[in-house]
């Protein structure tokens, strides 16, 4: 099914919170951008949890790419990520779009890692990024 980019990542920028704290309703917002971007989920129910969207995102026509640093990868607009949670993390992980500029789910992260915990656990949590 297409996936029209433009109106995932407007919708995306256009619902976030702005203060640059999640609440935890990642997976929502990004159904949602999908959703007002052509995504149809009838066959099957999307993911409750962040970390879980990966088979979504293939199913939908997205694929997997490597990424070997995400704080120094060149990101394109219309790309996912989905990451297990940190050390201490609620067990949802996260999921978020790039929308050419910032990381984007149902807030406007500061940079790839969803949050403080996020960014300084090390090893870093593991994340994959799909491209369509």
């Amino acid at each position: 099914m297409p996936i029209d980019l433009d109106k995932f990542v407007k919708h995306l920028r256009d619902h976030a919170l702005r203060d640059h704290r999640g609440r935890g309703r990642c997976g929502e917002y990004v159904r949602k951008a999908l959703q007002a971007a052509g995504a149809h989920f009838n066959e099957y129910s999307p993911p409750s949890y962040g970390k879980l969207y990966g088979l979504t995102l293939e199913r939908l026509g997205f694929h997997e790419i490597t990424v070997d640093d995400p704080d120094t990868f060149g990101f394109i607009r219309g790309d996912v990520m989905v990451m297990e949670p940190h050390t201490g993390g609620v067990q949802a992980g996260h999921v978020a779009g790039y929308d050419g500029k910032d990381w984007i789910s149902d807030f406007v992260q500061t940079d790839f890692w969803a949050g403080p915990a996020y960014r300084k656990q090390k090893p870093r949590p593991k994340y994959a990024v799909y491209r369509y």
